[in-house]
């Protein structure tokens, strides 16, 4: 992919990243103008956000007790792909503009590939939540029975599969023996690709929201059900709770990636009245926003999560204002006290079934409660 390779005939594998911007009617300035400098400064503000704010998650659960189940170790995986996507997006900040015609083709594919591939994972984790979601919710549990093993398979898989969409193009689904089916938003990917890879990740979220839609009618159905009982109403509080995070999560990213997506496809048919290069940037934003949304779906919908951050945040800010103690980590109100000795070890029933933390209430994860 380099621009020392010879060309074959029919082939353009010894021209610039220029060449292909020019041959697909995406000029590039030569030279940095106000508007690349704006741009790249808010991408990367962007970008410190989101890493900083998905560490913050992947910290929350790992630290959390509460938080080892399936679902969450799920949403930490998401939580993973778009900090990967924050990273990747930093590097795209670096490569951008007048950078663009610098590089070459194997930089230019890597740098495509990431953003690709953080896409890829986070469209299949979502899709795992909402699988994980309807496994639990029609066995009437609140959390899985599944094996810790089987959940970092998943996730594995998932990363799997991402990483082999991200490198798809580089490998031989790309343009450059085929000049006119070459992209105009992305100026060496084949047509014929964005148009597979939107409309498979648009078919994607039509299944997830369908799946979700058919969750919430058997909830309120069973929810009509429950008797007045104390314990189950607190239950059935607990499993709406639930849903309705997870379904904002997937909500707030269907709304972001949409637009990019249609676009990709617009460009993909070969839209010339579509004009995408007037949306692409704002599509860009758009996306890359939706990186950091899932940390405040967290803040305002899960208490525990919430209070989790601020230990976080309270032991990091100690540790770098003074030394108390050898650990760093100081809690200094009853109500640090109380929730570290609440945390300390898992509270159990008589008969063993563990209880599960939703917001401010210990519930038991046991199926009797939807009978």
């Amino acid at each position: 992919m380099d621009t020392v390779t010879e060309d074959k005939e029919g082939c353009y594998f010894n021209r610039s990243v220029k060449f292909f911007y020019e041959e697909s009617g995406k000029n590039i300035s030569d030279h940095w103008r106000k508007r690349d400098y704006v741009i790249v400064t808010l991408g990367m503000t962007v970008c410190f956000i989101v890493i900083f704010s998905n560490l913050l998650v992947i910290g929350a659960i790992l630290k959390n007790r509460r938080f080892h189940f399936p679902i969450y170790y799920l949403l930490g995986n998401l939580a993973l792909a778009d900090l990967f996507s924050g990273i990747s997006y930093l590097h795209l900040m670096f490569h951008t503009g007048p950078w663009t015609i610098k590089l070459s083709k194997h930089q230019w594919f890597v740098r495509q590939g990431l953003i690709d591939t953080s896409l890829t994972a986070s469209v299949l984790n979502l899709l795992a939540v909402a699988v994980e979601r309807h496994q639990t919710i029609f066995n009437m549990q609140l959390h899985s029975k599944m094996s810790t093993r089987r959940v970092f398979i998943i996730i594995l898989f998932i990363w799997l599969v991402a990483i082999i969409m991200g490198l798809v193009p580089t490998m031989g689904w790309h343009c450059l023996c085929d000049l006119p089916n070459c992209s105009t938003m992305a100026p060496m990917y084949s047509r014929s690709y964005l148009v597979f890879w939107a409309l498979l990740n648009l078919l994607t979220f039509s299944i997830m929201v369908a799946v979700y839609t058919r969750i919430f009618v058997y909830v309120r159905h069973k929810s009509k059900q429950m008797s007045q009982h104390t314990s189950q109403m607190r239950y059935k509080e607990t499993v709406l709770n639930l849903m309705k995070t997870v379904s904002m999560i997937l909500g707030c990213f269907v709304v972001c990636w949409t637009p990019g997506l249609v676009v990709l496809l617009l460009d993909g048919l070969g839209c010339e009245k579509c004009k995408v290069l007037r949306y692409e940037k704002y599509c860009l934003v758009l996306a890359e926003c939706n990186s950091f949304v899932n940390p405040i779906i967290y803040s305002f919908r899960d208490k525990d999560m919430r209070r989790t951050f601020r230990d976080i945040l309270c032991c990091l800010f100690q540790r770098s204002s003074n030394h108390q103690g050898n650990s760093g980590a100081h809690f200094n109100t009853l109500e640090h006290e109380n929730y570290k000795s609440r945390t300390a070890e898992p509270v159990e029933k008589s008969n063993g079934t563990p209880l599960i933390h939703e917001g401010s209430e210990d519930l038991p994860a046991s199926s009797e409660n939807w009978n």
